[in-house]
């Protein structure tokens, strides 16, 4: 595949996308930042600030354009108005990147845009994989509307969907769970039997920059090889600050605490959701098990 000269990103100040930034740049390669904010120097491009389209020569010359963002699903509870927060935030950026890669034509970058395994849904019992329908709920119709909008750039940019399971990290996954089990407050969350995707930090980054090299087009399941329901991520945060696990939090009283849609599609969820492109590509996982992505995520506890 051709070598990864110039990238352009967007949601570059958030979890993944400051990672991936300074992942290319240590290797050299010339990354321009799509910034909601005056722009400060000659790597950053303001947009957003209004209905003006985005200038399709922002894009021009780039290898790829990588989409990332969106307001956080970790934010509670889901009100109608931040359900419209969550919408917003995903599908605008996305189409105002995708008119502007449609206009440049055959010269079109390839466009790398997020997505999540919430596409699934939840099902139990069912091993799903890049070929798996779409699931129900909100954030599965969500995630749709969100993909339909990528593919808006047109046949002649190479489209890849990053269904990105939730990340092991302190600002991620982790950020609600890690106060519970410091203060001896964790345990099942539900059942806790759920099977919960997940990757490590190191490797979303790992694997998107494995697909820019390899020019994999299309919906990659971005998670990690190894099943893990709520209860393994649980105990390996415990031991990991040597904690208890044992509190459990029943399905109603986080209904009502965080609302229906977000437990249903946060923490009740259960997907098992298999990265079948990235293994059939040959990518390599730096954690290959969700008790390695914790350790690699939380210090050990003194």
């Amino acid at each position: 595949m051709p070598e990864v000269r110039r990238v352009v990103v967007s949601g570059a100040s958030g979890l993944i996308g400051t990672a991936l930034v300074s992942s290319l740049r240590a290797d050299g390669i010339h990354v321009t930042t799509l910034v909601r904010r005056p722009a400060r120097g000659a790597d950053e491009v303001t947009w957003l600030q209004d209905a003006t389209p985005l200038d399709p020569a922002v894009l021009a010359g780039a290898d790829a354009v990588v989409a990332l963002g969106g307001a956080s699903v970790g934010h509670f509870p889901w009100t109608h108005g931040y359900k419209s927060e969550l919408l917003w935030s995903r599908l605008t950026p996305t189409r105002t990147l995708a008119t502007a890669l449609r206009a440049l034509g055959p010269d079109a970058p390839a466009f790398v845009s997020a997505s999540a395994v919430g596409f699934y849904g939840s099902r139990p019992g069912v091993h799903l994989d890049e070929t798996s329908p779409a699931g129900d709920g909100f954030l599965a119709r969500l995630t749709v509307a969100w993909e339909d909008a990528a593919r808006q750039a047109g046949p002649a940019s190479r489209v890849t969907l990053l269904r990105t399971a939730p990340v092991v990290h302190e600002r991620g996954v982790l950020k609600p769970l890690l106060l519970l089990t410091k203060l001896g407050a964790s345990g099942p969350i539900g059942p806790g039997t759920q099977v919960w995707p997940w990757i490590s930090l190191p490797d979303e980054v790992g694997a998107i920059r494995h697909i820019l090299r390899e020019g994999i087009d299309g919906p990659v399941n971005l998670t990690g090889p190894t099943r893990a329901t709520a209860n393994d991520l649980g105990f390996a945060l415990a031991r990991r600050m040597n904690r208890p696990f044992v509190v459990r939090a029943p399905v109603w009283g986080m209904k009502l605490a965080l609302g229906a849609d977000a437990t249903e599609a946060l923490l009740t969820n259960d997907a098992d959701v298999a990265p079948q492109r990235l293994l059939d590509s040959g990518y390599r996982f730096a954690q290959a098990s969700v008790e390695e992505a914790v350790a690699e995520a939380v210090p050990a506890a003194d």
